[in-house]
């Protein structure tokens, strides 16, 4: 009977192990759904590199017409920049 008693425990035990594993398993992501976590990042990246270059585009637009109305209005380019 001592032997049913320690297998019986070590059956707990065991199955307690098991209950946690499943339990940390439960939240990690499937397969699928991490190929389609990859595939949407992949697409954030590639929208952030066209955001990117707008932005580096539109800059250098405002750098030019800066350049253009300083010219136009003869102000030296500290007063036209808002400095005195």
């Amino acid at each position: 009977m001592d032997d049913d008693k320690y297998i019986g425990h070590k059956l707990e035990l065991i199955l307690d192990e098991i209950k946690a594993v499943h339990e940390l398993v439960a939240d990690v992501p499937t397969r699928g759904e991490f190929n389609r976590l990859e595939q949407k990042v992949d697409k954030l990246s590639d929208d952030m590199e066209v955001v990117k270059a707008a932005v580096k585009a539109t800059n250098s637009d405002v750098a030019d017409l800066s350049r253009d109305v300083e010219k136009h209005m003869g102000l030296p380019a500290h007063m036209a920049h808002g400095h005195a």
